[in-house]
Formats: structure tokens, sequence, C-alpha cells
């Protein structure tokens, strides 16, 4: 068997068997090839970006969603969710706030609300790109019509966020619903990247059944689809689902797994997620040593974030929250890194 750091300097021969290998790699030596990848990984970032970290400003527009995901806090059928959607005055409010921060990149997230349509959601993306025509829009609203994602584009929506969760089927269906395929996921993945969106993609570290094949499946996906965006978080369970119970998932393998995603993709736009600070106190700090170039503090009305729960004890305030950039840029600075302001598209370098 090949030694596992020696692999990881030769990222553009990492075929299935290597992706085993590092995925397998011996309790021994675990804790150094993760040192090592991550500080391969750290390297890179430096060397794409610079040390500026992108700011995005998130706004959860609704927690109602039509599906049922097992793994998912505001499922459809989790009777405990308090649920709430903005109105548009009240989104478009969030992103003045935003802009006055310094965002210049709005990310609208939200359940699959089938109030949601695009009569409503069209003029919306209209009016926030009128206002602020200097700032990227990012859209993560799940699966949709190839006309809708469509219609966003000309809207003025840059970007669209959506994790295929797993590259396997058989995984796929064990996390979502009946009527919920892999194969539509990819479908839209596919339409928006013809539509000209940024596409991001990405999946859960430790969901309920994942194997190490399908961690490999999921890189080799991401590989071939080369995203210009990667989300990847440990799988938290949430009250109210089928999974509340299974364990969450490994932070230490989700840090490994966002190097090799760097080193694969070395300009990709790769984010250290709400999940990662949720799981450990300085996880989005750990997740930016480990590759990432991107956090997402929350411009929700806190009312909101209180009720947007994916998984339990979200993190939601804090450097978490939007108006603790001095926070934020605090924690950076104690790493290295800066903010960078901008829209910090796909290409973009520092």
């Amino acid at each position: 068997m090949d030694n596992p750091q020696r692999l990881l300097e030769s990222p553009g021969q990492w075929d299935r068997k290597a992706l085993a290998t590092l995925l397998h790699s011996p309790d021994s030596p675990e804790k150094a090839t993760r040192a090592h990848a991550a500080a391969l990984a750290r390297e890179r970032t430096l060397a794409e970006f610079g040390k500026g970290v992108y700011i995005r400003g998130l706004v959860e527009v609704s927690n109602f969603c039509q599906n049922d995901c097992l793994y998912c806090g505001i499922r459809r059928s989790n009777q405990s969710v308090s649920r709430y959607r903005l109105t548009d005055e009240a989104i478009l409010d969030c992103c003045q706030d935003g802009y006055r921060l310094g965002f210049r990149t709005f990310v609208l997230q939200g359940g699959e609300d089938p109030v949601l349509t695009d009569d409503r959601l069209v003029p919306l993306v209209a009016s926030i790109r009128q206002a602020f025509p200097d700032c990227a829009i990012t859209l993560s609203l799940g699966e949709r019509s190839r006309d809708s994602y469509h219609r966003l584009r000309q809207a003025g929506a840059d970007r669209y966020l959506l994790r295929h969760e797993t590259a396997d089927p058989d995984h796929y269906a064990r996390l979502h619903p009946p009527g919920m395929t892999l194969a539509s996921r990819l479908d839209c993945l596919q339409w928006l990247r013809e539509e000209g969106y940024q596409v991001g993609c990405g999946f859960m570290v430790g969901s309920p059944g994942q194997t190490v094949d399908n961690l490999v499946d999921d890189l080799l996906l991401i590989r071939e689809f080369q995203p210009e965006m990667v989300g990847i978080g440990p799988f938290i369970p949430a009250r109210g689902t089928p999974f509340a119970d299974h364990p969450a998932g490994d932070v230490g393998l989700t840090l490994f797994l966002l190097s090799l995603v760097r080193l694969i993709l070395p300009k990709v736009l790769l984010p250290a997620t709400t999940a990662l600070g949720t799981a450990l106190p300085d996880g989005r700090e750990q997740g930016i040593l480990a590759g990432a170039n991107v956090v997402m503090p929350n411009l929700s009305p806190p009312d909101a974030r209180d009720k947007y729960m994916l998984y339990d004890n979200k993190l939601r305030s804090h450097a978490e929250a939007a108006e603790n950039l001095d926070d934020l840029r605090h924690r950076l600075e104690s790493i290295g890194r800066t903010i960078s302001v901008g829209r910090g598209d796909f290409g973009d370098s520092g």
C-alpha cells in the first residue's frame, strides 16, 4: 500500500485506489497524515487567494419545506418546528444591513417552500440586483425546474448552492423519502451549470450509513463535475428526525476532506461551514487552516435564526452573527488571516 503522506503530494494522480488509501490510512500515522494534508491545503489556499477570507451574508428566508429528508431538522413532518417566512421587505432589509456592514455577497437560503414560486422569487431577486448592483446573489433553495433556474438567473442570481449529499444512489435513498433521487439532484446541478451559474455541491460527513467508499465516490464526483463551490460539514443530528439519536460526524475527518477537496480543486470556493463551528468552538478557524477560504455570517433577523434549525444547537451568535464582524475579524487575525472585501467570485485571487 502506498504511503498516505507520499500520496498527498500528487493530487493529480489520485484515482479510486489512492483516495481509498488516504481515507483508510492506518491509525498510527493518521494524525500526521491529516496534519500534512492541512499544511499542503493551507499552502495552496494562500498561493491562490492570499490571506483574505471571503465573507457571505446568509439570509434564511423560510423554514417551510415540502420535503421530508430524514436528517433535516426542518423536514415537513417535524411538528416541533416553529415555522416562518420572511417578507420581501425583511429580506431586502437584511441585505441593506449587510451592505452597510461590508458584505458584497448575499446568500438566500431556505427549505423547498411551495410558497417560494417563481412569481415570488424572480421579482425579489430582480429587486436585490437593482438595489445592490455591485453585489453577488447566491441562492440555496433546493431542486427546481430548469425553467425556474433560467428565470432566476435572468433576474440577476449569480450562484446556486445545491449539495448532492452523497454520490451513491442507494445511500441517497437511505437519507431521503421516496420520490427524491440522486439522478434528479444531479440533473439540477447540470442545469445550473448550463444556465451559467457558479455552482456549489457538497456532502455531509458521517451521515447514517455512510462508508469510506461513499466518500471516495463523493470526491470523484466533485473532481468530475468541477464545481465552483463545495460545501462540506459534519452530520449533526436534529430533534424530531429519524436520525435524532445517530452519532454526529467526525470533525477530524471533515477537516481532512476539506483539505483533500482543496488539493483536488485548488481554486474552489470552500466554506468553513456553520456545522463546523457548531461541532467545535474553533471549528471555523480549523476549517480555514485546513483549506477553506469562505465564511458565511448570518444576516437573518434574530428570531429567524432561532427557528432555522437544520440540526441541534446550530451556531447563531458571536462570530457567526453578521453584526459581530469585529469578533470574526479578531478570530481570523489570530490565525493569520483577514476579511476579504468584494464579491469573491470564482476565479478571483488574492
